[in-house]
């Protein structure tokens, strides 16, 4: 055996090992999303759900958030990162970017995984249709159903997804760390706003970041093992210099 295919024996195994972790860890995260859902529905974490969202609010006036108003006007903007209209945008850039360097077949699998995302997060909407809080009055104005969180489910897969992808053409370890652990910075900070507002309850939130987490996964698995298939090694080939 030669040390190429000595090479390739080890790469094609470690993909295999690691395919078949972020399957074992998709499940998981299935298996906790309906646990947490249960929870939920039978209302065994409203008291937990009450105490954190006024955890951020004024003692004496439950309409005033905690800390100074600079923090109020932040989280409002990064509230933003996650809506429909921000995520939108940062799709579609990233979209014409690939469609420009003629990697079609990534550019699909970004927009099929964030409009499938969105058509995900709209059922489970319709499903469970949890009321807003009503605490406290909401910093920002909010329509659809509360549980799971939208923009947090959607900042996690569109986020989550972009920062897996940048990791496999990033070159350095460092680098790759930088690229996921900015992805999920964004989540978060993401997540935590919606509560900060009092526009959802931190378990819809939790719920947001599960789901968000296991469609990119799903995504992620079913790209693996279609793009040889499909094409994006030799589109990543040829646009290497």
């Amino acid at each position: 055996m030669t040390r190429v295919q000595r090479w390739w024996k080890r790469s094609t195994g470690w993909l295999t090992r690691l395919e078949r972790l972020v399957g074992l860890g998709g499940c998981i995260l299935l298996l906790v999303f309906l646990k947490l859902a249960s929870e939920v529905g039978e209302g065994e974490t409203l008291a937990f759900d009450k105490q954190i969202v006024l955890a951020f609010r004024s003692a004496t006036d439950p309409s005033r958030p905690i800390g100074p108003a600079w923090i109020e006007s932040s989280l409002l903007d990064l509230t933003a990162i996650g809506g429909p209209t921000v995520l939108g945008l940062v799709v579609l850039s990233v979209v014409g970017f690939m469609l420009l360097q003629a990697r079609y077949w990534t550019a699909l699998f970004i927009f099929l995984t964030a409009a499938s995302g969105e058509v995900v997060g709209y059922a489970l909407k319709s499903v469970f249709v949890r009321a807003r809080p009503t605490l406290v009055p909401h910093l920002r104005e909010a329509f659809s159903s509360s549980f799971p969180s939208g923009h947090a489910m959607q900042s996690a897969i569109v986020y989550l997804t972009l920062g897996a992808m940048l990791m496999r053409i990033a070159e350095g370890r460092l680098t790759k760390i930088f690229c996921f652990g900015m992805a999920l910075l964004l989540t978060f900070l993401v997540g935590v706003s919606r509560v900060y507002l009092g526009v959802h309850y931190p378990t819809d939130v939790l719920a947001g970041w599960i789901v968000g987490l296991f469609w990119a996964s799903l995504c992620w698995l079913v790209a693996q093992h279609y793009e040889v298939r499909a094409g994006i090694k030799a589109e990543r080939r040829k646009a290497t210099p």
